[in-house]
């Protein structure tokens, strides 16, 4: 069963060095729906003027914190834990995916309890032993050449990508307009074909060649019957402004 909201997605940040971050974190939960954070043995104060400043409407998101003294405290009620790193050679060699991967697994697993996203402090991110206790582990494909991202950088991409598996799994998908039956097209393109002839558009040779081109530039698109109805209007006004000019 999908969870119906992002309430039981978590946020934990392990050892944040700098208050900016962590309100810049915040910010961008609150603009996911997502309000669950937890700090594990923070170096910086939620409660710091600056945290408060760079929060901006996500100072909720900072008083409801809890601060525990490390990861298994942080998780020992989640079902599914995702670490994130920007490193993955060393002891996890290739045992990373990327975000748009493992988010539809934290979505399907939060039916059955509390998922949570791991970062790292700013200076070294997660260690290799915390990575391990992950169930997955999550790499953002960065170039090469610089591929540290702030803090609230990686939350706000890990957090769109949750919320984007998460809108994809609970939400209908859109109703869209069949369309247009192939009876309805074909007397739009002798419509069409009229006009064309009329404005000298379609002449000579190859008219004929001209209006296979248009024929399958349109049905490529495979308009619905309110879209034809705009190309029989489109033949229609072109055909009134002739008979206008030759009066």
């Amino acid at each position: 069963m999908i969870s119906m909201s992002l309430h039981r997605a978590r946020v934990v940040l392990v050892r944040t060095q700098i208050a900016e971050n962590l309100g810049a974190a915040a910010r961008v939960m609150r603009n996911l729906g997502l309000n669950d954070l937890v700090l594990v043995s923070p170096e910086a104060n939620p409660a710091d003027r600056q945290a408060r400043r760079l929060s901006t409407h996500g100072e909720a998101v900072l008083d409801q914190a809890r601060i525990v003294p490390d990861l298994s405290e942080a998780v020992a009620d989640c079902v599914l834990v995702a670490g994130t790193s920007a490193r993955t050679g060393q002891l996890i060699r290739g045992q990373f995916d990327r975000p748009d991967t493992i988010m539809p697994r934290l979505i399907e697993s939060m039916g059955a309890g509390p998922v949570a996203l791991v970062f790292g402090p700013e200076r070294n991110g997660l260690t290799d032993h915390e990575l391990t206790r992950c169930h997955h582990r999550i790499h953002i494909p960065t170039d090469p050449a610089y591929p540290a991202l702030n803090l609230a950088q990686a939350v706000a991409i890990c957090g769109y990508e949750l919320r984007r598996a998460w809108l994809t799994q609970t939400q209908p998908a859109e109703e869209t307009a069949p369309p247009a039956t192939f009876a309805a097209m074909d007397r739009m393109f002798a419509d069409l074909r009229a006009s064309l002839e009329a404005i000298h558009f379609l002449y000579g040779p190859k008219a004929d060649s001209l209006m296979h081109a248009l024929r399958h530039l349109i049905s490529r698109a495979r308009p619905t019957e309110m879209e034809v109805g705009m190309l029989f209007g489109l033949a229609r006004q072109i055909r009134w402004f002739v008979e206008q000019q030759m009066r």
